[in-house]
Parts: structure tokens; C-alpha cells; sequence
């Protein structure tokens, strides 16, 4: 087995976390952040920070 093949093959057999295979990157960091911002706007209205 080459070393490509070897490689090509440890990619696909990857450690399964439960997440989506191929989901939207895009929008999974859009509302992360959106997630964050809103957090923060949180924190300051309430005098935590």
C-alpha cells in the first residue's frame, strides 16, 4: 500500500463525533457567531462584565 492509498484510507475512517457529514460551513459559523455576539450583548445589559 502506497503511502496516498494509506492516507486516503485513515481519512475515511475517522472518528465519528455525531455531527453532520457535510453540512453548511457557512452558515454553521454565521450563527455561532451570531450565538456570541448575542451573548455578549447579553452579558453587558446585565452588568455581568
Amino acid at each position: 500500500m502506497t503511502a496516498t492509498a494509506a492516507s486516503f484510507t485513515a481519512a475515511r475512517h475517522r472518528a465519528r463525533t455525531g455531527g453532520p457529514d457535510d453540512g453548511p460551513k457557512l452558515l454553521e459559523h454565521v450563527l455561532g457567531w451570531t450565538l456570541v455576539v448575542v451573548v455578549a450583548m447579553l452579558v453587558t445589559q446585565l452588568g455581568l462584565l
